[in-house]
């Protein structure tokens, strides 16, 4: 039997203010989204949670399990534990690649230059990060980067009939028939218009543009310039905004450019229910403004993570990173050996610049409760200055 909390308290105006096609859509009280993230530690390859997605379904939002670096087995398992957590819907974000033909990890290695290598082990020497003790599995990056193994993923959850499946990387036009064959609705989350466009002739129900802002993977231009170009560009398509939106002021804003909702990652990491380690949480709460940078040395791919010195090192290496899946494959060992040595200033954890307004660890239910009301005032506010 699903375990539930009460809807969260608010009047019949403020339902009414923040209420969007959206809602209606995806059948969700507030057009709060719960980014479904994945975290790139070679001990933990996801961000959320059953107990997490449920807490924000639960709250009124849509929770999203972030599985796209996972096999379809413990995919099936997260699946069906959020079940027992919720009755309400929620969705899970996976990865479509359009890499194709990545070979096997003996192979994929092997196309690792030996330059790229030899810098690596310097930055170990460097930094004194010595090799993981404990093994790692790399078996995430095939994950990442297999149409095959996307595929596989996706029958999972055609079996247990999830209601939402996001699209975090690629294009999901090939499985849109068969997921609205049952009612499932489907999301793409693109980082600028030209991806929009393209994805959005793919059949999808809607479509979540990521800015400059975002946490991990999204695009170069800032959140608050992309949102009102995706949404003349796919118009009547509903567009979700993403990208450093971690207050209630910045929901009433992505409103006000024709976003109908928003995809909060960052402040729902910094949540009792979030599975993320103490270290992560704290890393959030003590950083400000400043203390995210955008690069590929990391995975392969432009994304945004917490400064760090090795980040700063290969900024001036003269080195360029390799392409996904490589880069993620040559950093791995390094990452591991920090976080087995307590050095996590050099994890190069995802996220997103709305941190500096993270001040402290609340519940799921606060964080959605904290975004509606925030956004209601502002809204409330902007009448009461158009009407002066």
């Amino acid at each position: 039997m699903a375990v539930e909390e009460e809807p969260a308290p608010t009047s019949r105006g403020a339902m009414r203010q923040l209420h969007t096609e959206l809602c209606d859509l995806l059948d969700i009280r507030y057009p709060i989204l719960q980014a479904g993230m994945g975290i790139i530690t070679p001990y933990s390859l996801t961000a959320t949670s059953p107990e997490l997605v449920a807490a924000v379904s639960n709250a009124g939002g849509l929770g999203v399990l972030g599985l796209g670096l996972m096999t379809p087995d413990e995919i099936g398992q997260q699946i069906k534990k959020t079940k027992q957590l919720t009755s309400q819907p929620f969705g899970v974000d996976l990865l479509f690649p359009t890499l194709g033909g990545v070979g096997s990890l003996e192979q994929l290695k092997a196309q690792i230059p030996r330059e790229h290598r030899e810098f690596v082990a310097r930055l170990q020497r460097e930094f004194d990060i010595p090799s993981p003790q404990k093994p790692v599995d790399p078996q995430m990056w095939i994950n990442m980067a297999s149409p095959d193994i996307a595929m596989r993923q996706f029958e999972v959850l055609l079996e247990e009939r999830v209601p939402v499946f996001v699209s975090g990387l690629g294009n999901p036009a090939p499985v849109v028939p068969r997921a609205h064959a049952q009612g499932m609705k489907v999301m793409a989350c693109v980082g600028n218009v030209k991806t929009a466009v393209r994805v959005a002739e793919g059949g999808v129900d809607a479509i979540v543009a990521a800015g400059w802002d975002a946490g991990g993977h999204g695009g170069r231009t800032g959140t608050f310039t992309l949102i009102p170009q995706v949404v003349d560009a796919i118009h009547p398509i509903p567009v979700i905004a993403a990208g450093g939106i971690a207050d209630g002021r910045q929901v009433a804003a992505a409103l006000m450019l024709g976003a109908q909702g928003v995809w909060v990652g960052s402040a729902f990491l910094a949540t009792t229910e979030a599975p993320i380690p103490q270290w992560y949480k704290d890393l959030i709460i003590r950083a400000d403004d400043e203390g995210t940078a955008k690069s590929e040395y990391w995975t392969g791919k432009l994304m945004r993570h917490f400064k760090t010195p090795l980040g700063a090192a290969w900024e001036t290496s003269g080195l360029k990173p390799l392409p996904m899946p490589l880069q993620g494959i040559l950093m791995w060992d390094i990452v591991a050996g920090a976080l087995e040595q307590g050095k996590y200033e050099h994890s190069g954890q995802l996220i997103g610049q709305g941190i500096g307004m993270t001040k402290g660890i609340k519940s799921a239910r606060q964080v959605v409760e904290e975004l509606v009301g925030g956004a209601i005032q502002a809204l409330e506010i902007g009448e009461g200055a158009g009407r002066a």
